[in-house]
């Protein structure tokens, strides 16, 4: 039964994150990355409740809650190309507040708090800063989940064919996507080079990517504080996930290979595989 076999691969999953993070000096930085509506928040805030019966305090940090306010993307939109409006793809998150928010929770000591930053989908903005939840310390773990998390860059060669129709109409010349590129060369390589191990949920195909996101945009829409003025119509919402297809197809490519762990996932969120490396980042163990 697919349940039965998902809740043993999470023991076996959280058994090798507690002995990874004990044998860790400072704050362990776990890496969730997979597709929209694959369940990497869930997996996240399940792992976290789990750490804390093993004496291991983790809070979560989404990459989502980390993108630029509106106004800073439509500087984007207006100075480099239109696309960049639109949250999502790499260079529309604001990594100087990721990287000092690590570093705060790393600096965590007991009777301290940090604020977490959050951003409010449906209204399309970062929300003010009280708004932002507390975490108390010390800190143990921290987890940052995201659709790009891990992610390299493509080759060249791969950025010459449009890969839908977004692309083909609004970026005939390439110029978004090679941008995208050289942010993920860069200012994200430096980022995403902080994880110390790094989980990859593996959708089944493309397509689950539509049935799963069109669930979260209901999910959003119910969440709103207040009207909510940016959740997607059904035609919004398949331009909006076009903005993330190139290197949603990329990671399926190149992170089974990378990732620390794989799990592979069916057209019900249930887990069908899940391989775990330890040669990655020690000693030669192979897969469990």
């Amino acid at each position: 039964m697919p349940y039965a076999h998902s809740e043993l691969d999470e023991k076996r999953l959280l058994a090798w994150l507690v002995a990874a993070a004990r044998a860790h000096s400072g704050l362990f930085l776990l890496g969730i990355c997979g597709a929209q509506g694959s369940g990497k928040s869930t997996l996240a805030h399940r792992l976290a409740q789990a750490l804390d019966t093993h004496h291991l305090r983790a809070a979560i940090l989404s990459i989502d809650d980390l993108y630029r306010t509106r106004a800073e993307r439509t500087a984007l939109a207006q100075t480099v190309h239109p696309l960049l409006i639109t949250r999502g793809v790499p260079g529309t998150h604001d990594l100087e507040l990721g990287r000092k928010t690590i570093a705060a929770a790393a600096a965590l000591q007991p009777g301290q708090s940090l604020a977490l930053p959050r951003f409010d989908k449906a209204n399309d903005e970062r929300r003010p800063e009280q708004d932002w939840p507390q975490i108390e310390g010390p800190l143990d773990i921290l987890i940052l989940e995201g659709w790009c998390v891990g992610l390299d860059p493509e080759p060249e060669a791969a950025l010459q064919r449009a890969v839908n129709a977004l692309e083909t109409h609004e970026d005939p010349d390439g110029r978004w996507r090679r941008w995208v590129n050289r942010q993920l060369a860069t200012d994200y390589a430096e980022f995403f080079a902080r994880l110390d191990r790094l989980i990859f949920l593996q959708i089944p195909d493309w397509e689950a990517v539509l049935r799963w996101r069109r669930q979260q945009e209901c999910e959003t829409a119910a969440a709103a504080r207040g009207p909510a003025r940016h959740v997607l119509d059904e035609a919004g919402l398949l331009r909006f996930i076009q903005h993330y297809e190139r290197l949603t197809r990329h990671a399926l490519a190149s992170l089974p290979g990378r990732a620390d762990v794989l799990r592979r996932l069916g057209p019900a969120h249930e887990v069908t595989e899940q391989l775990i490396r330890t040669s990655n980042r020690s000693n030669e163990q192979g897969c469990q």
